[in-house]
């Protein structure tokens, strides 16, 4: 073999293992973090961030004031009574909004849904007129009460029936239910529709078919979706005590208005104690009956 072709073979060769060795996903990653830049100096200058003024000193002597007397936590007996009287409220925000949303998006989901329709229960791929009629209203309702976030529905539920926790309750029912409502339809129709289809195929109704067919099979899903979903409700009852919808954010609220630290540091010390007794109890639920 002449010595020039022995030469180029071992080029080629040394080429194709540097190409072999090259990241496949180097481009993708360098066009996804150049897209990710590109993106950042327009939400950083339509934003206003301005991280300086965190370091101005009045900003500075307003947060020092609010330290300054943060600790010992405040721990008097009237004002853990009332501490006691928000967090039991807050807890029982949270319970009655899930509890309000559940059958709501659980009805609107099987409205809903197609996996329950005819064509797919029947695999003729011709969906009836009136089914689609009956079900994008319902998509459409779903995507209205999930787009307005839960703050928005407290202050507007605040000016119809008043300061206190049940604007507070109904704005997490109205909210939750259009996103468990989603969520819940896209698990009926993500699931095995096989079962179903016996079901229908065997004579059995679509209520049966549903109950027996579909819902097995969705059930854990659904619990871990919806026992996460209280969790967000605990966190978003503090939230909107802020707009008077009563519980611990109410009461930070006032705290914070007063710049009492100590008192600030206490709620916030429960609130964590609170969000990691959630978290606790979500992980046995999830053990026990997922």
């Amino acid at each position: 073999m002449p010595p020039n072709t022995s030469h180029d073979m071992s080029s080629t060769n040394a080429q194709t293992a540097q190409f072999r060795q090259r990241d496949p996903a180097a481009a993708p990653r360098l066009l996804l973090a150049l897209t990710f830049l590109l993106l950042l100096w327009p939400g950083l200058h339509y934003s206003e961030l301005d991280l300086s003024v965190l370091f101005d000193s009045d900003s500075s002597s307003a947060m020092g004031a609010l330290l300054g007397n943060a600790w010992p936590p405040a721990h008097d007996q009237a004002f853990l009574e009332l501490l006691w009287h928000s967090t039991l409220e807050t807890l029982a925000i949270a319970i009655a909004g899930i509890a309000l949303a559940l059958p709501v998006a659980l009805l609107a989901a099987l409205l809903a849904t197609r996996a329950l329709s005819r064509a797919a229960l029947h695999q003729n791929g011709s969906p009836a007129l009136a089914g689609r009629l009956l079900r994008w209203p319902l998509r459409a309702l779903l995507i209205l009460l999930r787009s307005v976030p839960e703050i928005v529905w407290a202050l507007l539920l605040v000016r119809a029936v008043g300061l206190g926790p049940s604007a507070g309750v109904l704005a997490i029912a109205i909210s939750y239910s259009g996103m468990l409502g989603k969520v819940f339809m896209e698990i009926f129709e993500s699931v095995d529709q096989r079962p179903a289809r016996a079901l229908v195929g065997a004579g059995a109704p679509r209520l049966m078919a549903f109950l027996y067919g579909i819902l097995p099979n969705a059930a854990a899903e659904m619990l871990s979706y919806t026992v996460y979903r209280w969790e967000c409700a605990l966190r978003a009852s503090v939230v909107m005590g802020f707009v008077g919808a009563g519980g611990l954010g109410q009461q930070l609220e006032l705290s914070l208005r007063m710049f009492a630290g100590d008192e600030v540091l206490t709620i916030l010390l429960v609130f964590l104690l609170l969000v990691l007794l959630a978290d606790q109890l979500s992980r046995l639920l999830r053990k026990r009956l997922v």
